[in-house]
This record gives structure tokens, C-alpha cells and sequence, in this order.
């Protein structure tokens, strides 16, 4: 049960936060982060397509795609939960189903998903993420890096 929690606390707060960006005039953005001395800068993006706006002229396949990865992933933690162990493959699928839960809301309620930072390194300057892309990113990092380890000792 502690993974249900998990995947709704992730989903809650970057939708949280997308929320009050979405509340702030688009003049106040881009502004740097409070704390972060510039490495962080906070934006108010709209990307209706996937990343970097990839078919957002196809706003039923940036829907239905998404939705089904989500059932997918869902369906696998799902069936691991009945399972004992396995808590870093069931941590891993929480982060991913919690980033791709909050993404998904976008995608399916406001019609577009909400970025709003940019770490302010080398190439990573052009790119604005949200939270839930980071849960996504930790969450498959793991599961692979779990999966190596795995490959690696049953050598």
C-alpha cells in the first residue's frame, strides 16, 4: 500500500506546483529559482505534443499513447504488488507511475502538459522539464540499473 501512497504523493505535488505556475502571469516567467543562484530557472511552458512538442498537431496520439504506457506500467506494478520483494522494481514503477500519472492529467484535462524548470547546465540550458519527467527519469533509471545488476550476477 505504501507504493499507492507514494505514486499519489508524486503525482500530487508536481501537480501542486503546476497549478501555481499555471496561476502566474506569463510576464513574471522565465525568473530564477530562490536559493538556487541561477541554476534553476522557473518558466511557464504549454507543450501539447510530446518532448520537445513532438506531434502536437496529433493531440489523440499524445493522449491515447501515453494512457496506454501508464496502463501498462500500472498493470506490472500491479501484478508485483501481490509479490514479496522486488522493492526497488516496485519503487522504480511508483516513480514512473507517479510522473506519468500528473503528465497524463495534463494531457487529458488542460490539453497540454505543464514544464516550468530549467537546470542551467551545458545543454540542459534548452530544455524546461516538470517534476513528473524527473519521476520518470529516476524511475526507468533504476529499473535499468536494477536490471543490470541483475544480468550481471546471474552471469
Amino acid at each position: 500500500m505504501i507504493f499507492v501512497g507514494l505514486i499519489a504523493l508524486l503525482a500530487a505535488v508536481d501537480l501542486f506546483i503546476k497549478s501555481a505556475i499555471e496561476e502566474q502571469e506569463e510576464s513574471q516567467f522565465p525568473k530564477e529559482l530562490k536559493g538556487s543562484n541561477g541554476k534553476v530557472l522557473l518558466y511557464k511552458n504549454h507543450n501539447a505534443g510530446f518532448s520537445f512538442g513532438y506531434l502536437k498537431n496529433r493531440p489523440e496520439v499524445v493522449q491515447m499513447i501515453p494512457l496506454a504506457v501508464a496502463s501498462f506500467v500500472g498493470g506490472m506494478l500491479g501484478g508485483l504488488l501481490k509479490t514479496r520483494g522486488k522493492i526497488a522494481d516496485k519503487l522504480a514503477l511508483s516513480l514512473v507511475l507517479g510522473g506519468a500519472i500528473s503528465n497524463l492529467y495534463d494531457r487529458l484535462v488542460r490539453r497540454y502538459v505543464v514544464d516550468y524548470f530549467s537546470l542551467q547546465f551545458g545543454k540542459l540550458k534548452k530544455v524546461v522539464f516538470n517534476l513528473g519527467d524527473i519521476f520518470i527519469f529516476l524511475g526507468a533509471a533504476i529499473f535499468l540499473i536494477v536490471e543490470l545488476i541483475r544480468t550481471f550476477r546471474d552471469r
